[in-house]
């Protein structure tokens, strides 16, 4: 039986399910030449893709999908993003490296922005800012560093005391936090669904497409599907933690799982409670808090909960989302939730990703650390372009540093839980 080289998840994504549905592009059928494959359609495979047939218009390309477009791993996020990158444990010492990363991200999340508005993507992209809240004092603590690099970088925001957080959001919970002007919100599985939407006619997209196991053939690469065999020059890796069931990158990533909830839509009189900004977004100060966001006009979603290399029951999740929902609009328990989901992400050791070549022909980029859709992206757009000898690979690498080592089974899962519970003490009411 061929290993799973994707993410198999319990439920729908809330998410694309808010949206019309879509139909999805066929599978793969037959057997197949190209000279570029590449192994997953979310913003990092789609951003190779693009770029690819940016640079060479004649190239044969194909990306293969395990699922349908907007129930993968790329539209189960949050909806956050932006270039500037400001890291939750970020002090004046990492100020410079903070600056030229966001330099970096600059360029291809306005390419990202060029691409949504001229194939006129309905994501719901607003620029409205986040909010990094801290609900303890040792979270007010490291915002009050961030605030400092903020100062530092020039980049535009705002502090904001419990009462001011109050009035955004409609909770009391959160005793300091800093707005952060350049950050956007949208709805993840509207944009990922528009960016495969919009690819060039000439490139081919196969969604429910698995790729099943990968092998080196003559001067170049054979890939197994269940509907045929592919074979190509170049093959570039964009299925993140996923990338380990190749064989490849077994100890530089591991994979997380997330959850998120969207609550019903609240009545008239409730709406209150959601504050008086009509969008808004809060991200924790602590790496294992819970994200906030208002959706539209009258719901909330909450996303928290962390399970290493595969799901909790459901019955878990839904109860650990509805204490964190609770804990912060207590005026809200009778909201129920519409949608409770899953999703992944890959972690690295040392928070940087593993991008470039692997062999001969063969590419990769994992690692995103849950910041997938700007820097996804942005390392697909230059990942394409090392597969062409074209740019300099050496100008990631330096910037946004390369994966150290991770410790092999069992000793990650055995870390992972010990780490777990003791952030999770350290988060403390930010969980």
């Amino acid at each position: 039986m061929p290993k799973q080289t994707f993410p198999s998840y319990s439920n729908l994504c809330g998410w694309n399910a808010m949206l019309p549905p879509r139909t999805p592009r066929p599978p793969l059928q037959k057997d197949l030449v190209v000279d570029h494959a590449i192994v997953g359609a979310g913003y990092t495979g789609l951003a190779v893709a693009r770029r690819l047939h940016e640079i060479d218009p004649q190239a044969r390309i194909a990306v293969f999908e395990a699922s349908t477009i907007g129930e993968g791993s790329s539209a189960r996020n949050s909806g956050f993003t932006g270039a500037e990158v400001l890291p939750r444990t970020a002090t004046l010492a990492s100020a410079d490296k903070a600056r030229r990363q966001s330099a970096l991200m600059r360029a291809s999340f306005d390419w990202l922005k060029d691409i949504i508005v001229d194939n006129g993507i309905e994501c719901d992209l607003q620029q409205v800012g986040s909010i990094r809240g801290a609900a303890t004092e040792a979270g007010e603590a490291s915002l009050r560093n961030v605030v400092e690099v903020a100062k530092a970088n020039g980049i535009r925001h705002t502090e904001l005391s419990r009462a001011d957080i109050a009035e955004r959001i409609g909770s009391e919970y959160y005793r300091f936090g800093v707005h952060l002007d350049d950050t956007y919100l949208l709805q993840p599985a509207a944009l990922i669904r528009g960016l495969a939407d919009a690819l060039p006619k000439d490139i081919g997209l196969y969604e429910n497409t698995p790729v099943e196991s990968l092998t080196r053939s003559g001067s170049g690469w054979e890939l197994r599907t269940p509907g045929g065999v592919v074979r190509a020059r170049n093959v570039a890796l964009a299925n993140n933690g996923f990338i380990r069931r190749f064989g490849y990158l077994k100890l530089r990533m591991t994979t997380i799982f997330t959850y998120a909830a969207v609550t019903r839509a609240v009545s008239e009189t409730d709406l209150a409670h959601l504050g008086q900004s009509p969008a808004w977004g809060l991200l924790p100060s602590h790496r294992l808090g819970t994200t906030l966001r208002r959706i539209g006009r009258d719901r909330l979603m909450v996303r928290s909960l962390y399970a290493h290399e595969s799901e909790v029951p459901n019955d878990e999740a839904f109860t650990k989302l509805r204490d964190r929902f609770t804990r912060r609009w207590p005026g809200l328990k009778h909201v129920e939730f519409e949608y409770v989901w899953g999703g992944t992400t890959a972690f690295t050791m040392n928070g940087a990703p593993w991008w470039g070549r692997l062999e001969d022909g063969l590419f990769a980029s994992g690692g995103c650390n849950g910041s997938g859709i700007a820097k996804g992206t942005m390392l697909g757009r230059h990942l394409g372009e090392l597969m062409l000898g074209k740019g300099d690979p050496a100008k990631i690498t330096d910037v946004m540093g390369t994966a150290s080592l991770i410790a092999p089974e069992p000793f990650r899962s055995i870390g992972f839980h010990i780490v777990s519970s003791i952030e999770s003490r350290k988060a403390g009411l930010e969980s």
